[in-house]
């Protein structure tokens, strides 16, 4: 669905990194954004939204499929298929992320990926195993764990050819520490996530360089005012990033306010964690080697009722944010895009509508629904202008 190579949106509500500019005009040429105003829009083909909102494309770094496809499949057509159905959702950049495995599957599915990353479908893959604890492994084969040797962590990024953009992993265990160095010293954002740790087993994670946790609240020892555990220490650390699955299931809307306005959108990040039953009919899936139900968009592990993943789209958790949660557009566009791009060092390129960046874009209804979505300046989805 592609557009003129030069366009002009017009009468757009453009959320722009200083705030919404009512009544204000984008340009675009080929692939960027080429200016921004609320002034006469200049001349060319111009495409009138009606006032509606126009925000950042939305940036999701933990999502395992969707639209039916699994990025853990090894199959071409699933991982396109995946790409897709999250695309028509307003996400124009995503890292694939994939569950534990034996070192040599997960080399295989590295390698399928990582022709995505090379034509730029792909921003990255993130790792969220095998190096997590048993006690914590939610939707995570028991079977395929492992303690985080160097030899382990050495043989993934080589088989990920640079690809890697993020690996999760519980400190706490053997080596843990250790191959938190050794992901940062090699330019991998090292996230702490499915950790049975308490609070003094974190802080010399996040000492040694890591900056994320994945999904807070899920898949680690919960909080307890006698013992912060993991979530307390992940909340109070300032170098900290917090990943929330804003599908108002794993997270009560009260406790996202909460994450939320405790550690401020310039250290939150919302994500799907979704499975390949995204955008497609309730039934029975597949997350890695363990079967999934989904019923009524909810996804848990066959036959024990654990969460596994979820059916989220980044425009359902943007609105979840906005509306459920009770943020401001402004909390959601950083949460969903600007600080994203900032954490994977991809901001000179995307995450936020400024000149010279991507023409990533969604355009947004009063209900904050996709009306359009614009990836590098092409229309993936636009209905009614």
């Amino acid at each position: 669905m592609n557009g003129a190579d030069e366009f002009v949106l017009t009468s757009g509500r453009v959320a722009c990194p200083d705030g919404v500019r009512d009544a204000a005009w984008l340009s675009v040429s080929g692939a960027r954004i080429t200016g921004i105003g609320t002034s006469a829009p200049p001349e060319g083909d111009h495409v009138d939204l009606g006032g509606s909102l126009v925000v950042p494309g939305f940036i999701d770094m933990h999502c395992h499929g969707g639209g039916g496809g699994s990025f853990s499949s090894g199959d071409p057509e699933e991982v396109a298929t995946a790409i897709a159905a999250h695309r028509r959702h307003g996400t124009t950049t995503m890292l694939a992320s994939l569950v534990s495995d034996p070192i040599p599957a997960l080399a295989d599915q590295l390698a399928v990926l990582g022709e995505f990353v090379t034509t730029g479908e792909l921003a990255g893959v993130h790792l969220e195993g095998p190096f997590i604890a048993s006690a914590r492994c939610g939707a995570h084969d028991p079977a395929m764990l492992r303690e985080p040797d160097t030899s382990a962590v050495d043989a993934l990024l080589e088989a990920g050819h640079g690809n890697i953009r993020m690996v999760t992993l519980a400190p706490e265990l053997t080596g843990g520490i250790k191959a938190v160095r050794q992901l940062t010293e090699s330019g991998v954002v090292a996230a702490i996530g499915h950790t049975d740790a308490v609070e003094e087993q974190i802080r010399p994670a996040i000492d040694a360089g890591a900056t994320v946790a994945t999904h807070l609240f899920n898949g680690m020892r919960p909080l307890h005012h006698r013992d912060p555990g993991p979530i307390g220490a992940l909340l109070d650390d300032e170098r900290v990033t917090v990943e929330l699955i804003c599908d108002l299931v794993h997270v009560h809307p009260t406790v996202l306010r909460l994450a939320a306005r405790h550690v401020g959108t310039a250290r939150t990040a919302l994500v799907t964690d979704a499975i390949s039953a995204t955008d497609a009919a309730d039934g029975t899936y597949r997350l890695g080697r363990l079967a999934v139900e989904v019923s009524d968009g909810v996804a848990t592990l066959a036959g024990n009722g654990t969460l596994a993943g979820s059916t989220l789209t980044m425009d359902l958790a943007f609105r979840n944010f906005v509306l459920g949660a009770g943020m401001s557009v402004e909390d959601a566009v950083s949460a969903t895009s600007g600080h994203v791009a900032g954490l994977l060092g991809i901001a000179d390129q995307t995450g936020a509508l400024r000149p010279g960046l991507y023409a990533d874009l969604v355009v947004l209804d009063d209900e904050l629904r996709p009306r359009g979505v614009l990836r590098r300046g092409e229309w993936v989805l636009r209905e009614g202008f």
